[in-house]
């Protein structure tokens, strides 16, 4: 189920004065710099330069909008984090992302890319208190996982599951690779349930790597310790 396939840039805003009116459901990406959001956009859409990748994070200063065939929106949300951008320039941003995750009605769900060797950063934890109180679904993409040992990166899965795990089935997590091209299937089951396509399934969480081997899916509340 190839959500993102053939998406089409719309439109860039830079202050939240400029959201175009609501035309379809949006999914955002939101992500530390560095923590390879635009890669995890580039390919899941299967397009090498659809989101900005720059040896240089930080550079991607504007929420860009991109029209999926099925009529929503996905939308890539600056970068947050990175200590050489400066202060002010920070600020404007945190604002931004701000406004949108609080206020967006059309923002139906977030994808939050955290780097796998490095997940829960304080700057997550914002994003996540940011959005959480909406009730809308959260799904955490782990990026890098092939730069972690298997065990390594099972381990990191299950903690950053245990850690979130009080904010019930709302939120998601799985492993993902660009480099290898890993979780693409499972993120775009996870994600097409939000938007009801056919074949998706909106409560299920991803397997991991272990648990798509072998053929063992569980719905969040057999996936990890609800305390």
């Amino acid at each position: 189920m190839p959500i993102f396939r053939n998406a089409q840039f719309e439109i860039s805003i830079a202050k939240p004065s400029g959201l175009p009116p609501p035309s379809g459901a949006e999914i955002a990406f939101a992500g530390r710099s560095n923590a390879g959001k635009s890669s995890a956009i580039n390919t899941l859409a299967g397009h090498v330069r659809l989101a900005f990748v720059s040896k240089t994070p930080g550079r991607t200063q504007l929420i860009n909008f991109f029209r999926l065939n099925s009529g929503a929106l996905l939308v890539d949300l600056p970068g947050y984090g990175y200590a050489a951008v400066p202060e002010k320039v920070r600020r404007e941003w945190q604002g931004l992302i701000e406004h949108y995750l609080r206020k967006r009605e059309s923002l139906i769900g977030l994808v939050l890319i955290m780097d796998s060797r490095h997940p829960l950063t304080p700057l997550d934890r914002q994003m996540i208190d940011w959005f959480a109180p909406s009730g809308r679904p959260m799904h955490v993409l782990l990026t890098k996982s092939d730069k972690l040992s298997r065990g390594a990166a099972s381990a990191a899965l299950q903690d950053v599951r245990r850690q979130l795990a009080p904010l019930g089935p709302q939120v998601t997590v799985q492993l993902f690779s660009s480099l290898k091209k890993t979780g693409v299937e499972d993120a775009e089951r996870v994600i097409g349930g939000w938007l009801g396509l056919a074949g998706a399934d909106a409560g299920q969480e991803a397997p991991s790597a272990d648990r798509a081997e072998e053929g063992q899916i569980k719905t969040p509340d057999q996936g990890s310790s609800r305390g």
